[in-house]
Formats: C-alpha cells, structure tokens, sequence
C-alpha cells in the first residue's frame, strides 16, 4: 500500500476511518471522520467514498455515514469469536436464568477486554458493559481473568503502566493488583467489588478450549452485598460446558 506524506499507510488511513466509529457515535459525516482519524478533508472524503462503493461503510439519506453490513458479514466470516459465542451462549442462558442478573463474554483483545455477548434479566441491576464494549483488564472480573492468564509479556506491561481509577475501589497498586492476579490463576475465579460501579460485584471464570488454554471470561454482575457462592458455582458448571462444547465442535 502506498504510503502518504506523512509516512502512513493507505490500510494505516482506512483503520483510523473505521476506528472513529465508537458504540456512542454510530453515525458521522465524512468530515467528522477525518477530523478525528486527523486526515486531510479531501483524503477523509476519498476514503470514504472508496469504503462506500465496497460496502464497509454505508450512507444515509440525510449524507451521514455509517459502518456497513458488508463489514459486519466478512468479520463473521470463520471467525473465532462468533464460533466461541455460538458454544457459549446456551450455558450463558442457563446462567443467566438461574442467577437473573447480567451475564458476559469475554476475550483479551489489544490489552482490553472486549465483550462479546451479554445477557441481562429485566431486574438486573447496575452495569456498564455492552456487545463490543471493552474495559480496561485490571478493572473488571473478566479483565482480571484475562490479564492473569494472558501472556507474561502482557501482564507486566499492564503492570508498569499507569493503572486508570475506573471506580473508587480499582485495584491501582502494581504489586496488589499482583497479589490479586496470582491468587486468581490459582483458583480461576476473580471476584471484584466495586471495581466498576459501587453497587455492583463483578465475578468472572476463566473458560478454557480443549488443550486447556484460557480463551475468555465468563461473569455475572451482582449487586454488591448479594451472595457469590451460587454464581461461582453455576459459572464454573457453564465454563466447563463451553470448554465441552468446544471439543464436540472438534469431532
């Protein structure tokens, strides 16, 4: 791909384009996508009409853009996530029906937790986490999770770089949130009270793939005094479940 003046790549120009889109801001004009991709006008537009034409982006009648189905039909295309989603969710029902409050998935992506799936019962309290949301690894049951199992590369560099105070009670301290870490990939189980929201109790496992290697997290959000007994219990059964589901895909 041809490179511009400033050094960046045609594919480098067309990601900044596709990253603007946020779960918040899911229509935009061509110009408020090149000002924040930080594009010329005239390369923003360019870009744009080119996507369109392709189907990744589509526009509206009024001349605002939005992301396109095309994009949404190639990134399911033999994807792993959706292949995960797919084995999960009938143990994430059954988890839900039976705790009644919300219900997630999981994976690490680019130092985050990205939320696959998210089930909640009408009754449910307090939660922030949405499909395709991410939260910050050290600040989250499931990011927890990921970031005690993930690669040791990774974790020390979440751990030497400045920790964000999501809620009163992050864990912000480097050598606590180590502490924390190590008794999580000892039990499997991050039990997490106020780290998001001070009402809620965030408790996730860890969900492995037939070789044992952890994939995602699986959670529920309590509220905050509620009992965790019953949901470690029903979430452990569920992530074996998964890790089942997994294997018979593979025969």
């Amino acid at each position: 791909m041809a490179n511009s003046p400033s050094g960046d790549s045609a594919i480098d120009r067309v990601v900044r384009v596709l990253e603007t889109f946020t779960i918040d801001r899911t229509v935009q004009t061509a110009s408020e996508i090149g000002r924040r991709a930080r594009l010329p006008s005239s390369t923003a537009h360019r870009l744009v009409d080119g996507l369109i034409e392709a189907g990744l982006l589509e526009r509206d009648d009024e001349h605002r853009v939005r992301l396109g189905m095309r994009l949404w039909e190639l990134a399911l295309r033999g994807s792993h996530a959706l292949r995960l989603r797919q084995a999960a969710l009938p143990h994430m029902e059954r988890v839900q029906a039976r705790i009644r409050e919300h219900t997630q998935l999981a994976v690490l992506e680019q130092d985050s937790a990205l939320f696959l799936e998210r089930l909640s019962h009408p009754d449910a309290g307090a939660n922030i986490t949405r499909i395709a949301g991410r939260l910050p690894l050290h600040a989250s049951s499931s990011g927890l999770v990921l970031l005690a199992f993930a690669p040791e590369e990774l974790r020390e560099r979440v751990l030497a770089a400045p920790l964000a105070q999501v809620a009163k009670e992050t864990v912000t301290d480097a050598a606590a949130l180590r502490r924390l870490l190590a008794e999580v990939r000892r039990t499997g189980v991050a039990v997490a009270p106020g780290s998001i929201e001070a009402v809620s109790t965030g408790i996730a496992v860890a969900v492995r793939d037939p070789r044992g290697e952890v994939i995602a997290a699986l959670s529920v959000v309590l509220p905050r005094d509620a009992p965790t007994e019953q949901a470690v219990t029903e979430l452990v059964r569920a992530a074996r479940g998964i890790r089942s589901s997994l294997s018979a895909d593979l025969r």
